[in-house]
């Protein structure tokens, strides 16, 4: 009687990744989702995160050169342009990835609002969403503040004109706050702990939102079946891929946003303006703030306080604006109308922001950098 043979031995790699997923539940990550998430259009928020991960990364290195001492910011700065191992290319990274993830986390947003992915029960998801789009906003802002030349100076005096318009309320943004740490520190402390940390916050419950009520289906489909949610019906309708597909996608996408700032930062490089002048205002902001350079010109530095402060909550507020029976294109027109007028609206005072005249909003700080 010949002998039974032997089950094959698994591979060491095979017994590695068993000991990995028993004590890690690495498996569990393999739960269904429908097959358009893969649609880069439906990936545009983890390219975002991707983005943000490697941020932090060149971020760290940057700080181990940084001086946060206002008599001593520029010239670390110059140390890592020429001193530092790869110094100026990951500052470059840095600068042009910074750039980029705005771009995606802008896209991701304009995505969510026309497949009307905000709709219930994602509600507050997209309320998370905005909070995580005001703070990585403030990172820009904070980051350009300590390049230390003229445009992060002027920078820092309206973030002061602003705290001061708050009153009592607006200390922090003030040098009044403390005599014993320059705001130039304090501000570096929020840009690589204070606003990471809250945008991570922000992105871990993004992300178990995003885990519980599931991957929206698209605009406008029904649920034909008593008790199915959006994201089971999509997959009966279109077929599912394991989520672990999804992250090898995102990664993809990922490494190649990456790669573009790569290229950027060794073929352009990030900019570095002249020595501070503290006698006139010579600069202008960043381009994801230029739509609100005009209205700084027509209505003064309190445009910069009251705008953010009545958009972002109406912003917001959009799924309770959205009272529509459908998530449908059609049926939602209205209001995806009144969206693209804003839209073109914020593009359009954006490069009248760009080529009109440089113009003086702050008054002129002529007293020592302290």
């Amino acid at each position: 009687m010949a002998e039974l043979a032997s089950p094959p031995r698994p591979s060491v790699q095979s017994r590695v990744w068993r000991w990995i997923d028993s004590r890690l539940g690495l498996d569990s990550l393999a739960y269904p989702i429908p097959a358009h998430a893969n649609n880069v259009l439906y990936t545009l928020g983890g390219i975002t995160l991707f983005g943000i991960v490697v941020l932090v990364g060149s971020g760290i290195y940057l700080t181990q050169f940084y001086h946060a001492d206002p008599t001593q910011a520029r010239q670390s700065i110059d140390y890592i342009i020429t001193t530092a191992a790869l110094g100026e290319y990951v500052r470059g990274l840095h600068f042009w990835l910074a750039n980029l993830v705005v771009v995606t986390l802008l896209l991701h947003a304009v995505r969510v609002f026309a497949t009307g992915s905000y709709r219930a029960p994602r509600e507050l998801n997209w309320v998370v969403g905005v909070g995580m789009l005001s703070i990585l906003l403030g990172l820009v802002f904070t980051g350009t503040v300590l390049k230390w030349d003229q445009e992060g100076w002027e920078a820092l005096q309206h973030n002061q004109e602003i705290g001061e318009l708050l009153g009592g309320a607006g200390v922090w943004f003030t040098p009044e706050f403390t005599d014993s740490t320059p705001i130039l520190q304090r501000l570096f402390i929020a840009h690589i702990a204070i606003l990471p940390f809250l945008l991570f916050g922000l992105a871990l419950v993004h992300l178990l939102l995003i885990k519980r009520h599931g991957i929206s289906a698209r605009p406008g489909e029904p649920i034909e079946h008593p008790g199915h949610t959006d994201t089971r019906e999509a997959m009966e309708r279109e077929g599912s891929l394991p989520f672990t597909s999804h992250l090898v996608h995102i990664v993809g996408w990922g490494l190649l946003v990456t790669a573009v700032a790569s290229l950027l930062a060794l073929l352009v490089g990030a900019p570095l303006g002249d020595v501070i002048d503290p006698g006139v205002e010579k600069t202008k902001p960043l381009w994801m703030f230029l739509p609100l350079y005009p209205f700084e010109d027509w209505f003064s530095v309190k445009a910069l306080l009251w705008i953010p402060s009545i958009g972002v909550p109406v912003l917001a507020l959009v799924p309770l604006i959205d009272r529509f029976r459908s998530s449908a294109y059609r049926a939602r027109a209205p209001l995806l109308a009144a969206g693209a007028v804003v839209f073109v609206a914020l593009v359009a005072l954006g490069i009248y922001g760009r080529f009109e005249k440089t113009a003086e909003h702050v008054p002129g700080v002529e007293e020592e950098m302290k």
